[in-house]
């Protein structure tokens, strides 16, 4: 079972500080787990334009290739302008929706307001709707003050929200797809 963690980011380094903590996480809870970090800013990838993947020149497939691949899903985004950032959009516009259907995913989201925790609930959540994905109910939303210096997390609050992300993510995979187990909701 693999769980792949997404900072849908090309710039900043939070987003990822805060996708692979619930990534450590998950090690903790379920250490049979592969978990993988996919950074975005590790890759470039073109916009998408409805041509096969395989045409494209960058690492356009081979993101793609790794999402297909997984089992379950950990989504990151920093929010600017009270949205998702377009990196993120980008690489769902490139997902065919039968590639997350009845798959489970979990949401973690930063900003430098507090007002833009909502954007998980009113735009990444619909997204995952779309793609008829099972979703965690819980959520990590952080704060640029619940860093120190350093980049590293600091607040108990979050931490402790963190650790309840990666349980319920290992949850909920492991009770809709035990391992070994394929289920095949087509009809």
């Amino acid at each position: 079972m693999k769980l792949l963690g997404i900072a849908g980011t090309v710039i900043g380094a939070k987003t990822s500080i805060v996708v692979q903590s619930v990534l450590d996480e998950v090690k903790k809870t379920a250490p049979e787990i592969e978990v993988e970090l996919l950074d975005l800013r590790e890759h470039r990838m073109s916009l998408c334009d409805g041509r096969d993947p395989a045409t494209y020149t960058d690492d356009t497939k081979k993101v793609i290739d790794k999402v297909s691949s997984a089992d379950f899903y950990l989504f990151g985004t920093p929010i600017f302008q009270g949205s998702m950032t377009g990196a993120l959009k980008n690489l769902f516009d490139h997902i065919q929706p039968q590639v997350l259907r009845h798959k489970v995913m979990g949401f973690v989201a930063n900003g430098g307001t507090y007002q833009h925790y909502l954007v998980i609930e009113n735009q990444l959540k619909p997204i995952a709707g779309f793609f008829r994905a099972y979703v965690a109910p819980g959520s990590v939303y952080v704060h640029a003050d619940h860093f120190n210096s350093q980049n590293e997390i600091t607040d108990e609050d979050v931490l402790r929200r963190i650790n309840e992300l990666a349980r319920e993510l290992v949850h909920m995979q492991k009770a809709l797809k035990p391992a070994g187990e394929t289920i095949s909701l087509n009809r």
